[in-house]
């Protein structure tokens, strides 16, 4: 099974200039825990979580209303393309320890995001595989974990 056809083809996106409470809000309205942050060219340069919302803004006291998206966002970003193998996005949230990869065509350009949440929803993928790559984010399976 491919990426394209597991994941999200509607992604929500700010630009590095979007304010935290604009991402804040877009978060809340499209009823997801991350946003993509890309240039004009719908090109990525960045991923918000909700932690980063809390971790690295509020928690520092930024002012929301002010501050970019830019100086709280992930730079260094996975990607994977939508012709990839399900089994190969796995590989890399489970290497990575990420629920969320942005899926980007040939141009580099966001096209969509596949969540650990579409792969737990997908019928076609095998539940086993979406166990362990849990487990493999959580650090659940780490036999040096106390």
């Amino acid at each position: 099974m491919k990426v394209k056809d597991c994941m999200c083809n509607e992604v929500a996106y700010l630009t590095p200039d979007s304010t935290i409470k604009d991402c804040a809000k877009l978060m809340c309205n499209k009823h997801v825990g991350c946003i993509p942050v890309c240039d004009t060219n719908k090109k990525i340069v960045g991923l918000v979580t909700d932690r980063d919302v809390i971790l690295r803004s509020i928690a520092c006291d930024k002012d929301v209303t002010t501050t970019p998206v830019s100086e709280i966002m992930t730079c260094k970003v996975c990607c994977c393309g939508p012709e990839e193998e399900i089994e190969q996005a796995q590989k890399t949230m489970s290497n990575e320890q990420i629920r969320r990869l942005p899926v980007i065509d040939e141009n580099n350009q966001i096209i969509g995001i596949i969540t650990l949440g579409d792969l737990c929803n997908n019928q076609n993928v095998n539940t086993q595989d979406v166990c362990n790559t849990l487990e493999n984010i959580c650090g659940c399976n780490d036999k040096n974990a106390e």
